[in-house]
């Protein structure tokens, strides 16, 4: 079998920086808590790297995208990779094929980071064992299920349903995870100090922003005018948002934050993923634009409400691929994804789908997720005690990031 060497290769690349993902989402994650719980909510991202990457090869890829059971999950014919070798074939022969087992590993990557993203909002509050059975069952009651939904041929791919990066199955998901996780465990007795290292914050935004191209452009799965077109879009989007985000602060606070302009820039970088390779670069900057706005709204709103979403996980990356996938619906144009949506004279069908599948879907993370951990928590105690609550890094892991 000869594949295509540049097609191979980009995806490659893309696969790699979709990787480094994780480790930038905990550097961001663990600049933005305090100093003794720091290499708890790391370890919380590192982990998913390799029980995520086990259970792949069990049986996740498998359930993604073998076979069809009634339109929900796949089957278990490709478990432990069965039947993937070195000459098997990904892609059509006109756009040039790739080894199957560099789609493997790239969907791979996002398996690994989609559960990473919940842990935010619940930092400091979470018993390591306790998380890592939430990461096993989430993942296959949740995001597997998902995965073959939109992407594997399942009933949302089958409706008509767009999704070019995971608006829907990664950040939706993950996001309305993330809120009832708050909900289930409740607010942090400890009062912690937050954002010890702002520089942690940046260098982990920095490698999220750089991850992402290949999160976005590598979901074309091959190299053309698209795989440009969703490059494009995923930095105009997340620059505005950044820039919308900064304006917002600095009105509110007297004065422009970094942190600001960064949290801006990973709600644009979220709510554009879903839309990346179906809009042209004017419609990205409008949905960076809105995407800074209503995030902004989102985390004000948490705050109101006494929602304890530590890191903004659910108004960020829930609310960023909520507004992203209708959004879709709006912007999307024929000239770069094939369809047109509500403004290019689509008419009303795909935003009236793109809706009702991500209301659909954050419902339905939403409910597993609580009633996974509320059984997780009839057999053993998730969250921490009082005591290990101030001091996560000593108590639940014996090690510390900095000398006390």
């Amino acid at each position: 079998m000869r594949f295509d060497t540049g097609n191979t290769a980009f995806m490659l690349l893309a696969t790699s920086l979709v990787m480094l993902m994780t480790p930038g989402l905990a550097f961001f994650y663990g600049g933005l808590v305090g100093r003794k719980s720091v290499l708890a909510i790391m370890m919380q991202s590192f982990v998913s790297m390799g029980i995520t990457t086990i259970l792949w090869f069990v049986c996740g890829y498998s359930l993604c995208f073998s076979g069809d059971i009634g339109g929900i999950i796949g089957n278990l014919d490709m478990a432990f990779l069965r039947g993937i070798d070195l000459n098997s074939a990904f892609g059509s022969e006109e756009a040039g094929q790739i080894p199957l087992l560099v789609f493997v590993a790239y969907q791979m990557m996002f398996a690994i980071i989609t559960p990473a993203l919940i842990t935010g909002a619940f930092t400091n509050r979470v018993r390591f064992g306790p998380y890592l059975i939430f990461l096993v069952a989430w993942l296959l009651l949740v995001y597997f299920p998902l995965v073959h939904m939109v992407w594997g041929g399942g009933l949302l791919a089958q409706w008509g349903v767009k999704d070019f990066a995971g608006g829907i199955v990664v950040h939706a998901s993950a996001g309305m995870a993330a809120l009832a996780s708050v909900f289930f465990v409740g607010k942090r007795r400890v009062i912690d100090a937050g954002m010890h290292s702002i520089p942690l914050v940046a260098l982990g935004t920095g490698l999220l922003w750089f991850g992402w191209y290949g999160f976005n452009a590598g979901s074309e799965l091959t190299v053309d005018a698209v795989t440009a077109q969703a490059f494009v879009n995923t930095d105009v989007s997340a620059s505005f948002a950044a820039v919308v985000w900064l304006i917002l602060a600095w009105i509110s606070n007297k004065r422009p934050t970094f942190v600001g302009l960064l949290t801006g820039a990973v709600a644009g970088l979220a709510t554009i993923t879903p839309a990346a390779g179906f809009v042209d670069v004017s419609a990205s900057a409008i949905i960076g634009s809105v995407a800074g706005l209503v995030c902004y709204l989102a985390v004000n709103l948490k705050n109101n409400l006494g929602w304890d979403d530590a890191l903004d996980v659910w108004a960020v990356h829930g609310v960023g691929g909520i507004v992203g996938t209708i959004m879709l619906g709006m912007f999307a144009t024929e000239s770069v994804g094939g369809i047109n949506g509500l403004f290019y004279g689509g008419g009303p069908s795909l935003l009236m789908k793109q809706t009702v599948a991500v209301a659909g879907v954050s419902l339905y993370a939403f409910v597993f997720s609580w009633g996974m951990l509320w059984m997780i928590n009839r057999v053993t105690t998730v969250r921490v005690s009082e005591q290990e609550e101030g001091n996560l890094d000593a108590s639940l892991h014996g090690e510390a990031a900095y000398e006390m």
